[in-house]
């Protein structure tokens, strides 16, 4: 077997909406197997996750992030991803890190946003000017459409920048843009919270993409408590990532608070308008799986 190597160019064939409902479909497949790796060197770091599916194949991704990158003119984020067949172990393609990252990352919290958001949200506030926040622009208009944005970004110039692009409007006001939005998304790289409780109003939707080390936090411990709790994976976000780890660790929250993960889609979803919904995106290596495959199917 050649290894196909897959690149960014099947970025124009692929669909939102598409790439979500093959992460809702991956999670009717036996439950994957995870295997991750974290090592940290000051702010950088380097994640290396892997996943097998049986009937879909096996992936090992390697991430690492750099937070200083953009000062030296590089991506923050950078990596490799390997696909292996299900029936014999060989590699069966290299798919660009950048293609699969940017397509899981924001389909994973599109699918939470399509099963919790309220089906009339339109004001959305983006909290982040990154490239996560930009696919997260794209991926929402695709479900909710006639979607205005607002940005706010610790940088101005970058919320600017954004709003720009996307057609939306940036604000630096934190406290307006979150009590203003029917979703509200967070991706930053933020240590302390940002965005608090006392902000939030009956019905909103929040979809938190940036916290992805045990020292992260993107919102308060009162965030979390007002809310209903949702993760992509209880495997990839309860012991690892600090927006749950520690509040777990410190009784604010317990692990029966969390309501359910992408493989109990029964219990996935709103029961009213007026209750306040919060997804954690954990972007564990079986997601990228799901979309590598995906991406390979697409690519024909």
């Amino acid at each position: 077997m050649t290894p196909r190597l897959v690149g960014p160019e099947v970025a124009a064939r692929l669909d939102w909406i598409a790439v979500s409902e093959a992460i809702a479909a991956g999670h009717l497949m036996p439950r994957a197997g995870i295997g991750d790796t974290f090592l940290y060197r000051g702010a950088d770091t380097m994640l290396s996750r892997a996943a097998w599916i049986d009937g879909l194949g096996l992936a090992v991704k390697t991430a690492t992030i750099f937070p200083a990158n953009p000062g030296r003119g590089l991506a923050a984020v950078n990596g490799a991803l390997c696909l292996y067949d299900d029936r014999d172990g060989r590699l069966a393609a290299l798919v660009d890190f950048h293609l699969v990252t940017r397509w899981k990352t924001a389909a994973d919290s599109l699918l939470a946003a399509r099963r919790l958001a309220r089906p009339e949200a339109r004001a959305i506030t983006l909290v982040g000017a990154g490239n996560v926040a930009a696919a997260m622009a794209e991926a929402y208009a695709a479900a909710f459409p006639g979607a205005r944005f607002t940005i706010w970004n610790r940088s101005p110039g970058g919320a600017a920048r954004l709003a720009a692009a996307i057609g939306g409007q940036a604000s630096d006001d934190l406290e307006a843009a979150v009590r203003g939005a029917d979703i509200v998304c967070t991706a930053t790289m933020a240590t302390a919270p940002l965005v608090r409780g006392a902000w939030l109003r009956p019905g909103q939707h929040l979809d938190l993409i940036g916290a992805y080390r045990p020292d992260m936090r993107e919102v308060d411990d009162d965030a979390l408590a007002r809310a209903r709790l949702f993760v992509d994976s209880r495997e990839t976000t309860l012991a690892h990532i600090g927006e749950l780890k520690d509040p777990l660790s410190r009784g604010v929250i317990a692990p029966g608070d969390v309501i359910a993960d992408f493989y109990e889609p029964g219990l996935f979803a709103r029961r009213s308008d007026d209750e306040i919904t919060l997804a954690k995106n954990g972007g564990g290596a079986h997601l990228d799986l799901m979309v590598a495959r995906h991406i390979l199917d697409v690519a024909g």
